[in-house]
């Protein structure tokens, strides 16, 4: 493909607004014959068309070049190929609330899923071992994993790979009355011992509060950025600051917050309604200087979606919600390939390595 200088230096100008910098800053612009190739570092399937419409703009619409998108994500520096299990991993993503009860679990699975319809493949890790529930949403509740030996075969539904404790225990209502050892050890098992396929983001739905649990997601697994989840509700808030500030202590980047249940649309009148309250998350983002990821309505569907075993991205991919589901996608994944970028962490020593896959043994699943 041959074009102008100046028709060139257009293209290159032409900025990327999740990144804010232009194509010829991120170096990706490519020509072959008649095909022009936008190469981007995170997926972003959803924002094709707008790119597409900015190039037509400047090469005309008559033109016959072609305009073709590809995503090369690449590893976070805090995920090294050398920890034992994650040498697939190029990502990982937790997703916490600090406190039960405010749809965390739900925008995990609708993250996981908005992450894949935009370009990435995906991964999800459900450490909330007491009250395990992406088997449910998934719809794989019946489902029992392959094990061969020490290793776990994750299950694969809607295209996400998923680990769950809730695939090992015989029946849905059976308890589990652990202590924070036996739950320590499940948890590295679901993750170390889970022979995960090649991902560009494993997404962990983490368990509410700030015990032990979440401190060895922390402190022991290599978390590449978390996701903060609350309502507007004050008494929501409160926890999801002390969540937020737990990962700040144990230097794990915060990629921003999400607003869940921001307003309540009627079905029958359309009347709009802030039950909750409204803003409050976005101006604890504010307060905090994190990014405001968006915000979700309590809307029926979105429960019964996710009851059924295929969750709102799945079920309406052209809904309203589906769509604020991808665009807060592509802001964590931008916002992870930003932080990465911009303070990019040294990897680990071969002895750190060893101390965090030390005592990790493999748990029997005899529940």
């Amino acid at each position: 493909m041959i074009m102008e200088n100046q028709t060139l230096a257009k293209l290159g100008n032409i900025n990327e607004p999740y990144l804010g910098k232009t194509l010829k800053e991120l170096d990706a612009l490519s020509f072959a014959d008649k095909l022009m190739t936008i190469t981007l570092p995170y997926p972003a399937k959803g924002n094709e068309a707008a790119i597409s419409q900015a190039i037509r703009q400047i090469i005309g619409e008559d033109s016959h070049s072609q305009i073709a998108f590809e995503y090369q994500i690449r590893p976070s520096a805090r995920v090294s190929a050398e920890q034992p299990g994650l040498a697939n991993i190029k990502n990982i993503i937790a997703v916490s609330s600090a406190k039960g009860g405010v749809g965390k679990s739900t925008v995990t699975a609708n993250l996981a899923l908005a992450l894949q319809a935009e370009g990435a493949k995906v991964g999800v890790l459900d450490a909330d071992l007491y009250g395990p529930s992406q088997a449910k949403m998934f719809g794989i509740d019946d489902l029992r994993p392959e094990i061969n030996g020490d290793k776990i075969k994750p299950i694969k539904a809607h295209g996400i790979e998923i680990a769950t404790i809730a695939n090992h225990i015989t029946r849905e209502y059976t308890p589990l009355i652990w202590r924070g050892a036996q739950l320590d050890s499940a948890l590295k098992t679901l993750l170390f011992n889970t022979e995960w396929p090649e991902l560009d983001y494993l997404v962990i739905d983490m368990p509410p509060g700030t015990g032990d649990v979440q401190l060895t997601i922390s402190q022991q697994i290599p978390v590449s950025g978390a996701v903060v989840v609350s309502t507007p509700q004050e008494i929501a808030l409160l926890d999801a600051k002390k969540g937020l500030k737990m990962f700040h202590q144990v230097d794990v980047p915060v990629l921003g917050v999400v607003e869940n249940m921001n307003m309540f649309i009627c079905p029958k009148c359309g009347h709009e309604e802030h039950i909750f309250g409204h803003d409050g998350a976005q101006l604890m983002s504010l307060q905090y200087m994190v990014n405001f990821l968006g915000s979700l309505p309590l809307d029926k569907r979105i429960q019964e979606e996710t009851d059924s075993g295929k969750p709102t991205v799945m079920a309406e991919p052209e809904s309203k919600i589906a769509l604020n589901f991808r665009e807060i996608a592509r802001k964590v994944a931008s916002a992870l390939y930003i932080q990465d970028s911009q303070a990019p962490v040294v990897p680990q020593t071969e002895e750190q390595l060893k101390a965090q896959s030390s005592n990790q043994k493999t748990i029997q699943w005899n529940i």
